[in-house]
Parts: structure tokens; C-alpha cells; sequence
């Protein structure tokens, strides 16, 4: 069924009047879109945290209502709940009804990564260049991070199959530190390694990672932060942000076994200094490396005692 769908400019401050406004007269969705997306704010709004709405300064507010709604009515209404509102600058559209929150998925073709891996739509074939000792994971990223498109996930891809050309990956136990779609996890058990553990703070999270291992056909034990047991891994990958990773430090250094590997993610550049300062005291052979914006850092765990 189509849709009436308002858009207007917004104000970080401004928003909940905004909304509280469109969800008074009925708007059935309220999305938000960077204002200035010639220039992007990620760290505004790159995976927040449980009980956080970080958002843009300057937005973009999109509402749909029924087809049948007229935007003249609607504007009065909206200007009679909260009057103070400018909604001079406000658009109507009338649009068709899709799958919003999947639209996405018809541009996501199969993407490669290092050597070997491969991230290949679950419904897609595989692409005809991929060897036969190829490391392919069938994803469906639904509405959880992790698809392997922005440069944080790919930072990480590469360098997991970089550790498993070198042989650091056969064998051993992974885990996954904000799992997202747990495409990490996947990559890792496909390149090789012996099992998977998988941690994040969102339950859509835990429920996108044992649906893509379902459909990959292994295992993954995720585990919401509270619930996960105690234990150590030779192999680490925490695709976060900067903040939390520092925030994390002592519990990432405690979840590496000596002489384990560690790689970190979702760090913008311009942030990596502070942190490997921070990871200096349990971590030897910081590296540093950049896609975009983005940044990568890995190291070697020492055999300081581990963190509490």
C-alpha cells in the first residue's frame, strides 16, 4: 500500500518535540537521516550503546501516514500541538510501500577480503572467482551490524584472513566482542579456527549471529555480557567503538590468553594514539592500520597477570 511521507529538517535539541508531534497525529514510522550526508557524522550515531540515542546535530526527519492522509490537514494538526514548531520547510511525497528495513539487501553483492574470504548474500551464488579453498560465509546482516561493507568490519576481515595465511588462526577457540551479525565469528570459523564465542550488548544482536550460523552450518555460543562465562582466547576481535574499547581495556586484556592475539576496530583516526596507550601495559606489537577514516589496531597479549 503506498504511503503520505513527510520529511522536514531537525534540530538534535529539537527532535523529541518533532516526534512527539508526528506520533500525536498519527505518523505510523519516524525515521532520522544526517542532515549533511556530503559530509557524514559516523561517530554520532555508529552503534550505540544500550540506552543511548546519540544522534546528528542537524537531521533529516522522515514520517509516513496513510495514503489517504491530506497534508494540509496534517500540517494544521501539527502546528496546533505544538505551535512553537517551525514546519515551514517540511515535503510531501507519495510514495510505494517496500520492506524498509531490507531495501538495502538488493545492493549487497559477495564481497572478498584478503586471500581467501568471501561475504556472499545468503540467496546469492557464489561468485565464479572464488578458489576452491575459499572462505566463503553466507550472511543476512538483517538489522544487525555487520555486513561487511563499512571499513571497520573489513579492517578486521583481512586481518583474520591474514592471521589464518600465516597459520595463527587453525585450531584455535575465537571470540567475537560485539558480535553484531557475528560475520567476525563466521569468517574465523570458515578460515579455520576450532570454535567461536560471540558477545554483544543488543539481543538482536545474539539473534542475527545464531541465525547466520544456523545458516552457515556451525556453531557460535553468544552470550549477552553478563551471561558469559569466564575464559580466555588466543584469538580476540573486537569491532567497537573507541570509547568502549577504552572503557573495556582491562576486561579485553583478561579475555586474551598470554601470547594471544588481539585486534580492535571501529576506532575513527585521529583516536588510535589514546588507545594504544591504553592497551600498552597487556599488549606488544601494536600495529596501526587504516581504510578511510578508520582505523585498526592489533598486538600480541604479554605475559603481564591478567587484568581483573
Amino acid at each position: 500500500m503506498p504511503y503520505l511521507q513527510l520529511s522536514t529538517p531537525c534540530s538534535e535539541a529539537e527532535y523529541p518535540r518533532f516526534e512527539r508531534a508526528l506520533e500525536d497525529v498519527g505518523a505510523l514510522a519516524v525515521t532520522l537521516q544526517d542532515a549533511h550526508l556530503d559530509q557524514p557524522d559516523e561517530q554520532a550515531i555508529f552503534e550505540p550503546g544500550v540506552g543511548e540515542l546519540p544522534l546528528w546535530q542537524q537531521m533529516t526527519l522522515t514520517a509516513l501516514f496513510d495514503a489517504a492522509t491530506d497534508g494540509l490537514l496534517l500540517l494544521a494538526a501539527l502546528e496546533a500541538f505544538d505551535p512553537a514548531l517551525d514546519w515551514s520547510q517540511a515535503r510531501f511525497e507519495r510514495i510505494e510501500d517496500q520492506a524498509w528495513e531490507r531495501a538495502w539487501l538488493d545492493s549487497f553483492q559477495p564481497m572478498r577480503f584478503g586471500t581467501r574470504t568471501w561475504i556472499v548474500p545468503w540467496n546469492h551464488p557464489l561468485p565464479a572467482e572464488a578458489g576452491a579453498d575459499a572462505a566463503i560465509v553466507r550472511l543476512d546482516p538483517g538489522l544487525a551490524f555487520g555486513s561487511g561493507t563499512h571499513p571497520t568490519t573489513a579492517l578486521c576481515l583481512r586481518w583474520l584472513d591474514e592471521l589464518a595465511s600465516a597459520g595463527g588462526l587453525q585450531g584455535k577457540a575465537v571470540l567475537d566482542f560485539g558480535c553484531g551479525s557475528g560475520i567476525l565469528a563466521l569468517a574465523a570459523l570458515k578460515l579455520g579456527a576450532a570454535s567461536a564465542s560471540g558477545i554483544d550488548n543488543d539481543p538482536q544482536a545474539i539473534t542475527a549471529t545464531a541465525d547466520n550460523a544456523e545458516r552457515n552450518g556451525v556453531e557460535i555460543a553468544t552470550f549477552l555480557p553478563q551471561d558469559a562465562p569466564a575464559g580466555r582466547y588466543p584469538v580476540v576481535v573486537a569491532n567497537i567503538l573507541a570509547s568502549a574499547l577504552d572503557a573495556l581495556a582491562e576486561t579485553l586484556a583478561a579475555r586474551t590468553a598470554p601470547g594471544g592475539r588481539l585486534a580492535m576496530s571501529g576506532i575513527l583516526a585521529g583516536q588510535e594514539e589514546a588507545l594504544l596507550v591504553r592497551f600498552a601495559p597487556w599488549f606488544d606489537a601494536l600495529q596501526v592500520a587504516r581504510e578511510d577514516d578508520w582505523v585498526r589496531l592489533d598486538g600480541i597479549r604479554n605475559q603481564a597477570a591478567v587484568a581483573a
